[in-house]
């Protein structure tokens, strides 16, 4: 296992205990204590992950993944957030601006490296069906890993294609944010399902006009129309 993760955390036996553990699991490690060595760490060394907690000096953990996701060099690097269980707004506002997913403080070392696994994974298309999805105007290319309206790239992270490709090859057919946090996210049991509202609300204003194509069932989940 060669994927390099870089962890942004100003408190170092945060950082010595997730150290510690993805070595331990095979992962390279990287670390940084503020969101100026975070920024620059990501853009030099490219990791294949990013642990990023919202709480920094200097530069917030939020303005971190924003500035991450503008620039076309470091914009597909997974970003796993650290937040404390208070800072339910901040949480949301950093899947907003493109996080991948989310851990509360204090946090199982176990469930990290799982997360780190599974963040990973999708990245890199594991178990993802080997076809190309089409939809209108709209393209998806498994294989590729490129999403295209029109003829033009649609820049998606890791966690907005699968959530993309997985609706389109159900489509017609609702899918529940239960069944959803399983099948894309890998998670089961008590897991705030507004997660998928907003990777939903993400992936939406991305899909500009085929946007339509995601309904949504009041009081159950979503459903990509059948109509093509």
């Amino acid at each position: 296992m060669s994927e390099t993760v870089l962890i942004v955390d100003d408190e170092q036996d945060v950082v010595d205990l997730l150290v510690y553990n993805l070595q331990k699991a095979g992962y390279k490690t990287a670390t940084a204590r503020d969101g100026v060595t975070a920024l620059q760490k990501a853009r030099d060394g490219f990791p294949s992950l990013i642990i990023l907690d919202l709480m920094l000096p200097q530069v917030e953990g939020t303005e971190v993944c924003k500035q991450l996701r503008a620039d076309p060099k470091t914009a597909s690097i997974p970003i796993l957030m650290l937040t404390a269980k208070a800072e339910e707004v901040d949480r949301i506002v950093g899947l907003e601006l493109g996080a991948d997913d989310y851990v509360t403080k204090p946090f199982s070392p176990r469930e990290v490296v799982l997360r780190v696994k599974k963040i990973l994974s999708r990245a890199q298309g594991k178990g993802a069906p080997t076809e190309v999805l089409k939809c209108g105007d709209l393209i998806v290319d498994i294989a590729k890993h490129e999403a295209a309206l029109k003829g033009n790239a649609i820049e998606l992270t890791a966690t907005e294609f699968k959530l993309l490709a997985m609706l389109m090859e159900r489509r017609g057919r609702v899918q529940t944010r239960d069944r959803l946090l399983t099948d894309v996210w890998g998670y089961e049991g008590d897991v705030d399902t507004r997660t998928v509202d907003t990777h939903v609300r993400r992936l939406r204003d991305k899909l500009g006009k085929a946007a339509d194509y995601i309904e949504t069932v009041r009081g159950v989940g979503y459903r990509f129309s059948d109509a093509s």
